[in-house]
């Protein structure tokens, strides 16, 4: 039998995609009337009894953006299992970033339902070694859960760019934003969550990164709030395992978290990892220095 040129590159081509998805598959999750969605990577002749990661994304992204594929994709080659989840932000079956057009009915703290739901997940699979991890508003959602939620499975957190909180901040981001003052529509919320009514819709309203969407009260209130639990460096102390937190030199959107972790870290239970001229995301080979640094800490 004769073979073309044409035959053999695409047998070739079959046979790596089967290679990139041995390790791979997608899985789901039911959470209030929800169906959740996760993405497992397990290494070569490895499953989740050998130890996971569990990754939670950042503000209204999602599993398959390019930071949290990058470094599921180095962790494997490192021998290091990982579950990414997307949340849901109260939809269904949720997938890619979320639509600005769609209203939003979801609160930051809702996140710390999900993990704990996916953690439930991962044990039921048998998984005894748990590290969890988070970037960005998903680090100060992975490090709340943490501190209050602690769990014997989980031995280690990694969090990766966290958020943190500053009102004054806040007040003026909104503005240059929005071009709005940011407190009387957080005072509007307020009360209408107060008299019972933090269902009601808020139209033509500045929310996270949508211009003039549409957002629940009880949605804004939780998001802007003035929440001390919404600054990722005072829960460190909090957490009863061993924390890594890797921050990029050149992070232009959380600046100073060196600066907040350092006097916390003693290179023990509190460890601080800058990965010079890294940005926010950790893009091309930044990642691979992420996926070293997990791998290491999470070493036996």
């Amino acid at each position: 039998m004769r073979f073309t040129l044409g035959t053999i590159l695409a047998v070739l081509l079959i046979f790596a995609a089967g290679i990139g998805q041995a390790g791979e598959r997608q899985v789901t999750a039911s959470h209030k009337g929800l169906t959740l969605n996760g993405r497992l990577v397990t290494a070569d002749g490895a499953g989740v009894r050998d130890g996971i990661v569990l990754f939670t994304h950042g503000t209204l992204a999602h599993n398959g953006m390019e930071l949290v594929r990058a470094v599921q994709a180095g962790l494997r080659e490192r021998g290091v299992n990982s579950l990414a989840i997307t949340l849901s932000l109260g939809l269904d079956k949720r997938i890619g970033m979320y639509d600005c057009k769609v209203p939003h009915r979801h609160r930051h703290e809702d996140a710390l339902d999900e993990i704990g739901v996916w953690l439930d997940w991962l044990k039921a699979e048998g998984a005894g070694d748990v590290t969890l991890m988070g970037h960005s508003r998903g680090a100060n959602q992975t490090a709340w859960f943490a501190a209050e939620r602690p769990n014997a499975v989980v031995k280690r957190v990694v969090l990766l760019a966290p958020s943190m909180w500053r009102a004054a901040r806040r007040d003026a981001d909104y503005e240059r934003r929005y071009n709005t003052p940011l407190e009387p529509i957080l005072k509007q919320a307020a009360a209408l969550v107060a008299a019972g009514k933090g269902g009601a819709i808020l139209k033509n309203t500045g929310f996270v990164y949508c211009p003039g969407t549409a957002v629940s009260a009880a949605s804004f209130v939780s998001y802007y709030k003035d929440e001390r639990r919404r600054h990722t460096p005072a829960l460190l102390p909090k957490i009863g395992v061993r924390v890594l937190v890797i921050a990029g030199s050149q992070d232009m959107v959380v600046k100073g978290i060196p600066e907040a972790v350092r006097p916390l870290a003693d290179g023990g239970k509190i460890t601080l990892l800058v990965i010079e001229d890294a940005g926010h995301f950790f893009l091309d080979f930044y990642a691979e220095d992420v996926a070293d640094a997990v791998a290491g800490f999470t070493a036996p």
